[in-house]
C-alpha cells in the first residue's frame, strides 16, 4: 500500500478499513484509561498512571486523527505538530511526577499491577494487531502507530515493575519504569514533530 517503505507517496489515512480499526482501537484505549488510572490510584502506583495517561492520549490521538483524515496537508501536519507537543508535555509531567515520588515514597501493589499490566497488555496487542499494517504513513498516521506502539512496550514494563516491587518489597522499580515511560513519549514526541515539520516543508515546497 502507499506509504509502506519504499514508496514516494505517505499513507493518508483515507481508507474506509482503517477508520473503522481506528474506531476500534478508539474504544479500548478509553475503556483502559478509566479501568486503569482508577487501578493506578488503588494500588498507589506511578508506573500504572503514567500507563493509563498513554491510554488517554492514545485515544485522543485516534479522535484527532479521524476528524483529520483528507483535509489539507497544512492542517494534517498541524495537528500531528500539536499531538508531538502533547506527548512532550505528558512526558514531561510523567518525569516531574516520578521525581516527586522519589522524596515521597511509598511501596505500590505489586498484585494489582500485575493483574491490570496483563489486561492493559492483551488490550494493547489487540491494538497493535488492528494498526500494524498502516504503521508506515505521514505525520498524522505514524503517530497513532507510536502511540500504539509505546502502550504495548508500556505494559510489558508495568509487568516488569509489579515482578522488580514484589520481588524487592520496595517502590524503585515502580519509579524506574515510570522514567522510562515518560522517555518513549519524549521519543516518540520528537519524532512526530521532525517529520510533521519535514512534511510541512515538503508541502511548501510543492506550492511554490
Amino acid at each position: 500500500m502507499a506509504g509502506c517503505c519504499g514508496h514516494d507517496a505517505q499513507f493518508d489515512g483515507l481508507s474506509a478499513d482503517y477508520k473503522r480499526r481506528l474506531w476500534a482501537v478508539i474504544a479500548i484505549n478509553a475503556g483502559m484509561f478509566v479501568v486503569e488510572m482508577a487501578a493506578g490510584h488503588a494500588a498507589h502506583s506511578q508506573a500504572l498512571q503514567a500507563d493509563a495517561l498513554d491510554f488517554f492520549g492514545d485515544a485522543v490521538t485516534y479522535g484527532i486523527s479521524l476528524a483529520v483524515i483528507g483535509a489539507s496537508p497544512w492542517l494534517r501536519t498541524t495537528t500531528a505538530l500539536a499531538k508531538g507537543f502533547s506527548l512532550l508535555l505528558m512526558g514531561l509531567w510523567v518525569f516531574g511526577s516520578t521525581t516527586y515520588r522519589v522524596f515521597t515514597i511509598g511501596v505500590p501493589t505489586a498484585e494489582i499491577m500485575g493483574v491490570i499490566g496483563f489486561l492493559a497488555l492483551a488490550a494493547n496487542l489487540a491494538s497493535v494487531a488492528l494498526l500494524v499494517r498502516y504503521k508506515d504513513g505521514d505525520a498524522n498516521v505514524r503517530s497513532v502507530w507510536l502511540c500504539s506502539r509505546n502502550d504495548a512496550i508500556g505494559n510489558v514494563a508495568v509487568m516488569v515493575a509489579a515482578l522488580g516491587v514484589w520481588g524487592t518489597a520496595t517502590g524503585w522499580p515502580d519509579l524506574i519504569v515510570a522514567g522510562i515511560m515518560a522517555a518513549l513519549f519524549l521519543s516518540s514526541a520528537f519524532q512526530i514533530i521532525l517529520q510533521s515539520l519535514q512534511e510541512r516543508r515538503n508541502s511548501q515546497a510543492k506550492v511554490h
